[in-house]
């Protein structure tokens, strides 16, 4: 989503300062920011399903003797299920984490970006376009 300037309306003629065009170019990079942190979220929590849907299939399991291989970079690494499931949760904790930081993230940028809306609109009226 780009902010752009419509054609002058009949009657008004508003100029564009060098700090209104530096308001506009942070809305724009802003925006994009926020789509590409929740591209970001959407990933991490498609990840988090997929650690909670290993830890479910892993209760399932009915020999606690057997060795479970858990992937750790490019290898995989046999554990007891008790210790496999441990590090599942850590890292099931560790993606939380991660996605409420990106969460943060996304709230605190489009609260910048809501007060820029208001500077704009105030300043350009009709003029400018700032929705999605």
């Amino acid at each position: 989503m780009a902010a752009t300037m419509k054609g002058p309306v009949a009657g008004e003629d508003v100029n564009v300062t060098y700090e209104d065009q530096q308001k506009i170019n942070k809305f724009a990079r802003d925006t994009n920011r926020v789509t590409e942190l929740k591209n970001e979220i959407e990933a991490k929590k498609k990840a988090l399903q997929n650690l909670q849907d290993a830890s479910d299939d892993l209760m399932m399991v009915d020999d606690d003797s057997q060795l479970i291989p858990y992937q750790i970079g490019d290898v995989f690494v046999s554990h007891t299920q008790e210790e496999t499931q441990e590090m599942l949760e850590a890292a099931k904790e560790a993606l939380e984490q991660e996605v409420r930081g990106f969460e943060e993230r996304v709230s605190a940028i489009q609260e910048v970006l809501a007060d820029l809306k208001v500077q704009l609109y105030a300043k350009f009226g009709n003029n400018i376009n700032l929705e999605d």
